[in-house]
């Protein structure tokens, strides 16, 4: 039988707390200021060892009636900063794809997306892990809802204010340029976390992403 003093069993108990800590980011989404639905985020453990589960859910429509319909679900295993796994599914108005991740060896093995076909990627992968810094350093970034492993290039663009459940926040601008359209990432100049996202996309309409 292991005996442990009381600093020892308080020091595993901060342990298991931390490793069991979730963050969640729910937010808001709009085409053109117009709300269209949600999309949440929830990370259970660290950035570099936890779980990722997201579920979005958006219909645009026209007066009155639903001309656009769009669904995606993924969950994304993290292990020493790098993706281990990833299983996401997306209903693209009607358009359906799934894909598939796991670690195979030193590699790491993409199966489904849009292309159909599987691919391994060596070296550390990452999703777009926008609630994730890390992705700064990255050239590549894995598309959950394709499958393709998408050369990017992040910098910082700039400062400004994003409202965050109806206050103004001073927020830092990244832009991730490699993507068919690049995504405007929004993040409180307090303390680095991720507070909105904006990208334009077919017809020229602005996607926005904000905490709610």
């Amino acid at each position: 039988m292991t005996l442990r003093t009381p600093l020892a069993a308080a020091a595993l108990l901060l342990a298991a707390t931390a490793q069991a800590q979730t963050r969640q980011w729910p937010f808001e989404v709009r085409l053109d200021d117009t709300p269209i639905g949600q999309h949440r985020f929830e990370l259970t453990g660290s950035p570099a060892d936890g779980t990722l589960k997201s579920e979005a859910a958006f219909t645009v429509r026209l007066l009155g009636i639903p001309v656009y319909r769009y669904r995606h679900s993924a969950t994304e295993r993290w292990r020493d900063g790098c993706l281990d796994a990833m299983q996401a599914g997306t209903d693209d108005n009607g358009d359906k794809s799934q894909v598939d991740a796991r670690k195979d060896g030193g590699a790491l093995r993409i199966d489904g997306g849009s292309g159909g076909k599987a691919e391994s990627a060596t070296g550390c992968v990452m999703s777009f892990a926008y609630w994730n810094p890390a992705i700064r350093q990255q050239p590549r970034l894995l598309n959950a809802q394709t499958g393709a492993l998408e050369p990017v290039k992040i910098e910082r663009a700039g400062t400004g204010t994003v409202e965050v459940r109806g206050q103004a926040v001073p927020a830092v601008r990244w832009r991730i340029s490699g993507p068919k359209q690049p995504i405007e990432l929004w993040e409180s100049a307090a303390d680095g976390a991720w507070i909105g996202l904006d990208s334009t996309v077919s017809g020229g309409k602005r996607l926005s992403y904000r905490l709610k």
